[in-house]
């Protein structure tokens, strides 16, 4: 038996002595408790989404056409939902998905995520605008499994470097985030003036780094801190790349990489193609196209474009165990989970990131067992209505 739902009963028997989760157990309540708790700036960069909010509203509505039909007798007594992916083995189907700046909801930021997902032994992505460097990420991260995510630089050198700094820290793979060459309209921040990088926070990878502060004439200090900034500003995004600069990627990165950002089946068969290992279904949480299609819809033809030559990951309006079954049902290896924790971050720190990991991974193997599944890879499209 896996174990993972076994948090339901520590909550049970914990209540015999009147004592109660400090967090909610439905995670879909946390954004709300976490306005209350944050600055509006804070709360309003995580929250908030590309313009009107149409595409995170879309994936929110796409999880819920899609429903569960469970099967009965089927014995379930024995559940294992542990799989392996990219050569990391995982108690389930989850990672943390790349959030950056996460020092804006606690003052511990990625080392905390970090921390805590070592304690879960579930994988941590860690972005390229974290708020602390990835050699501190990893020292918190200890044995723990991790992987990196790239925000892809105008200037080469300075991926190469990032790129080498990575698999000297210890992370496995390489998550290149495709959509996010520039910020999208974002009006949400626009209203406040409120960008975290302009004010230093989430420019840890990039101040730290040797390539940077050669071009900025030495380490980031007081006297070229706008210098600094500047350069960031020119070298964050690069609007230029083609399918053919993938070759770059693996001339410097010797592991599994997975292009996030692919919606289209089409730009799935070209990552495949150019011997991409995986690809990750996503729309950035609604974050960079309005109006764009939603994440799990889009899902199954990425699925059939990709077929069994790579692996298919899955991100976007993910809230619950149950979202990550449906997800699986239509294809995906595993989802990245990403705002709950966040938001578990803001209200508790590193134990409120295990919190939500506990919570979704107990519920996701409760969801399973009780459509009549013990393990990942006995679902498939059948146990949604309508496959």
């Amino acid at each position: 038996m896996s174990g993972l739902a076994d948090f339901q009963n520590s909550i049970y028997l914990q209540g015999l002595g009147d004592v109660t989760p400090s967090l909610p157990t439905d995670l879909t309540k946390l954004e709300e408790r976490a306005e209350r708790a944050l600055s509006a700036q804070a709360f309003g960069y995580v929250a908030g989404s590309a313009g009107s909010e149409a595409t995170a509203r879309a994936n929110r509505a796409a999880f819920d056409r899609h429903r569960i039909v469970p099967r009965m007798l089927r014995d379930v007594a024995e559940r294992d939902l542990s799989v392996n992916v990219f050569g990391t083995a995982m108690p389930s189907p989850v990672l943390l998905g790349p959030i950056g700046v996460l020092s804006i909801m606690h003052p511990d930021g990625e080392l905390a995520v970090a921390r805590a997902a070592a304690a879960e032994g579930v994988p941590m992505v860690l972005s390229t605008a974290a708020s602390y460097d990835m050699e501190a990420v990893a020292e918190a991260n200890g044995d723990g499994p991790r992987w990196y995510q790239l925000y892809w630089p105008k200037d080469r050198e300075l991926a190469a470097s990032f790129l080498g700094r990575a698999k000297a820290a210890g992370y496995t793979a390489l998550v290149v985030t495709l959509d996010t060459f520039t910020m999208a309209w974002r009006p949400r921040d626009l209203d406040q003036g409120y960008l975290p990088f302009l004010r230093g926070i989430g420019v840890a990878n990039y101040f730290g780094d040797p390539v940077f502060q050669r071009a900025v004439g030495g380490p980031v200090t007081d006297a070229n801190r706008e210098t600094a900034l500047l350069h960031w500003i020119a070298n964050f995004g690069n609007p230029s790349l083609t399918w053919d600069d993938l070759v770059f990627l693996r001339e410097n990165w010797d592991g599994p990489i997975a292009l996030k950002g692919i919606q289209h089946p089409d730009d799935a068969r070209r990552a495949v193609d150019a011997g991409m290992d995986g690809v990750i279904v996503s729309n950035h949480g609604g974050r960079q196209v309005d109006g764009a299609i939603a994440s799990l819809d889009a899902l199954p033809g990425v699925v059939e474009a990709v077929g069994d030559r790579a692996t298919v990951l899955f991100d976007s309006g993910v809230r619950t165990g149950a979202d990550a079954v449906k997800a699986l049902a239509l294809g995906a290896r595993a989802v990245l989970l990403a705002r709950p924790y966040a938001y578990g971050l803001a209200l508790g720190g590193q134990a409120g990131v295990q919190h939500v990991l506990r919570c979704f991974q107990a519920e996701m193997e409760l969801t399973m067992a009780l459509a009549g599944i013990s393990r990942p890879e006995q679902i498939g499209r059948e146990i949604l209505a309508g496959h």
